[in-house]
């Protein structure tokens, strides 16, 4: 695909690691904040390649890692009953809940489907009027527009056996949060670009000027990351705190109105938890009062959830930056992507999944 292989020119790439290096005079730490960029970083070894001293933070971009444990469980037992075919997209099969997982029970005679949209599920409920139809709604503001074309399509089909269990997440809360943290280290920021394309670039611009850092709305191959690391670098170098879009081809300010209205007449902003960052005001979306009869966790009441995380997991941890998947220590061991303990080994986004794909192993001392 020679459109692709454009942004994926090792002789740009080379030129812009030069210019890079000679731009940067500080140990700049910056975060990007999507696991799809995380992998193209680590995959294409550019976070290795960096100025001395300069670092990537990976920050807490995978919506199927940030989907709080409670979230998982509360599916598990809406799945074990009998009438309600859970469905959803396949990576949140396989993450980990307190004492299982969506595959595993699976397995043991839920039925638990894979789809690849919402409207799958839509199809499914209006096919099977007898079942209860029930999708995993999890994701940031990417796949927001999609579930509530789902929501929207099932109310004009007068579906009364099809609902969602919500649990989508908003980035700006999560970076206002992250930046008003004392020990914070991050000082700019790259974007993902997928999010800026249906919800554009306004609501960064407040937290640029506020907390002095610049972002850069950034795509995902790799000149698209070297130049969004460039451009933050400049500013930082040259004392601008602002919203720059390097993403040009995708992404406008206003982003795209249509999706963005879907969003707005489905859903309204709430308190969402999130894995690794706990409880964030405003930080989540949720079904609104007229499409309440939707909701998959009002339509059936799970009590005595007591979500417990593996000991040994780190991932809250390498979720906001603060420590590698190479820092824990099941890393590659007890947890592997075959048996994951935790979701960032899990998920085509998380950290631990990048790191390990891209053969990235602990540092063993020297004697």
């Amino acid at each position: 695909m020679k459109y692709l292989d454009e942004y994926r020119d090792p002789a740009l790439a080379r030129r812009l690691l030069d210019e890079l290096r000679a731009t940067a005079t500080r140990p700049w730490r910056i975060m990007e904040v999507c696991g799809g960029q995380t992998h193209t970083l680590v995959r294409q070894g550019i976070d290795e390649l960096l100025p001395a001293g300069m670092r990537m933070i990976h920050g807490p971009g995978c919506p199927v890692c940030v989907t709080p444990l409670e979230t998982l469980d509360r599916a598990m037992a809406v799945a074990g009953r009998p009438e309600v075919v859970l469905t959803s997209f396949g990576d949140m099969l396989r993450v980990p809940g307190t004492e299982t997982d969506l595959l595993s029970l699976r397995a043991r005679g839920a039925d638990v489907r894979v789809v690849y949209t919402p409207m799958d599920a839509v199809r499914l409920a209006a096919e099977h009027p007898g079942r209860e139809v029930v999708f995993l709604a999890v994701g940031f503001e990417t796949t927001a527009p999609a579930n509530a074309m789902a929501v929207l399509h099932a109310a004009r089909l007068g579906l009364t056996n099809f609902s969602v269990l919500v649990s989508h997440v908003l980035v700006p809360p999560a970076m206002t949060a992250l930046l008003d943290d004392p020990d914070c280290e991050v000082r700019a920021f790259l974007a993902a670009g997928h999010v800026c394309a249906v919800m554009g670039w306004h609501e960064y611009e407040p937290i640029a000027a506020r907390h002095r850092v610049p972002i850069v709305v950034t795509g995902f191959e790799p000149l698209d990351l070297l130049e969004g690391i460039l451009m933050a670098v400049r500013q930082l170098e040259s004392g601008r705190f602002e919203v720059e879009n390097q993403y040009v081809r995708a992404v406008r300010r206003s982003g795209n109105t249509a999706a963005r209205d879907a969003v707005r007449t489905v859903f309204r902003v709430t308190d969402r938890a999130w894995r690794g960052l706990g409880e964030l005001p405003g930080s989540g979306l949720e079904l609104r009062p007229s499409y309440a009869r939707f909701d998959a966790a009002r339509r059936f009441a799970v009590d005595g959830l007591r979500p417990a995380e593996d000991p040994v997991c780190i991932a809250g941890a390498v979720l906001t930056g603060a420590r590698l998947p190479t820092d824990c220590p099941a890393y590659g061991t007890r947890c592997t992507p075959r048996h994951p303990l935790g979701a960032p080994m899990v998920s085509a986004e998380g950290t631990c999944a990048a790191f390990h794909a891209a053969g990235r192993r602990k540092e063993v001392p020297s004697p």
